[in-house]
């Protein structure tokens, strides 16, 4: 398979042009188009290799979950003229990332195994356990760092420092609550549990819309609900669909993107391993095959299809 870790085109009204750590993203006067590359980033660092089928995969998936989500809140999506691309309305963001946490996993294990009790000013229980069910879902914000980590936040602080009005955040509470309760009973359908999640805002036109992408396996974590409870009840580690694998090779491995640390060597067999794994979260995902298409050259498909859609809507 192949993969494509940058691009850099030009386009007739082009106005901007923006390199995320996975997105390359291309501005127009009042819409904008992603371009998924299939470079990866764990604790906040690009990985120095891409791998194949990642940024179609997370296209895909977000186009999916962004239709599902329509009812509930409008969302910056119009079209997807490739596998790897979005198309969407041009919003001003939030600088915070709506984290939703369903059960104690990951960065929240950590931090609860470290002794804290207090995560973005939510009190946690006593007595829980690494992937336990939480009593009821909680919104532990993080900031939306351009560079560097991101870092956690408590929903005072956003409100007391005027990075979000306090009408707004009510807002994007219930949204984002909404969302979760719509991302759980999606990932039912297909025997999963929906553990945690991240949602990003923006306005437009004084409105709020969901943006980026929703519901995949980089911002979000499943467990296989299938075992779920036994695996549980032995103390075992669950069946994981995310990211999550990815991060625990670079634990194993004596990083975890602090100063001084040094990623490990990706080889073929681990750009592979990965590849693969995020193939099945898209079948596991959809229900269905990721359709690929390995006789064309990425960068000139994706060009062409973004290029042609541009200019039979006259952008």
């Amino acid at each position: 398979m192949k993969a494509i870790k940058e691009t850099s085109f030009s386009f007739p009204r082009q106005s901007g042009f923006y390199r995320g750590k996975v997105r390359d993203v291309y501005y127009f006067t009042d819409i904008m188009a992603m371009v998924a590359t299939d470079r990866i980033s764990a604790f906040d660092v690009i990985l120095p290799r891409a791998i194949p089928g990642k940024g179609q995969v997370l296209n895909q998936i977000a186009a999916e979950s962004l239709a599902a989500t329509t009812d509930i809140v409008r969302n910056w999506l119009i079209a997807t003229p490739d596998p790897n691309v979005s198309v969407g309305h041009k919003c001003e963001p939030f600088a915070v990332e709506m984290v939703i946490r369903g059960y104690l996993a990951g960065h929240a294990w950590r931090q609860y195994r470290a002794g804290k009790r207090s995560l973005c000013g939510v009190p946690l229980p006593e007595g829980l356990q690494e992937n336990d069910k939480l009593p009821s879902p909680i919104i532990t914000p993080s900031t939306k760092a351009r560079e560097g980590h991101d870092e956690d936040i408590t929903r005072e602080e956003i409100i007391a420092r005027g990075i979000v009005s306090e009408d707004h955040y009510r807002q994007l509470e219930d949204y984002t609550y909404r969302l979760f309760a719509r991302g759980s009973e999606q990932a039912a359908l297909r025997g999963l549990i929906l553990v945690d999640t991240k949602y990003e805002f923006g306005l437009k036109d004084g409105e709020i819309y969901l943006i980026d992408e929703v519901h995949t396996p980089d911002s979000s974590r499943y467990f296989y609900r299938d075992g779920y409870a036994a695996r549980q009840a032995a103390g075992e580690p669950q069946k994981q669909l995310s990211k999550e694998f990815v991060r625990q090779w670079l634990i194993e491995n004596g990083f975890q993107g602090q100063e001084g640390q040094k990623i490990p060597a990706m080889t073929d067999e681990v750009v592979q391993m990965i590849s693969v794994r995020y193939i099945e979260l898209y079948s596991s995902f959809t229900g269905k095959p990721l359709k690929i298409n390995n006789a064309v050259n990425l960068a000139d498909r994706i060009y062409q299809n973004l290029n042609n859609w541009l200019t039979t809507n006259k952008i």
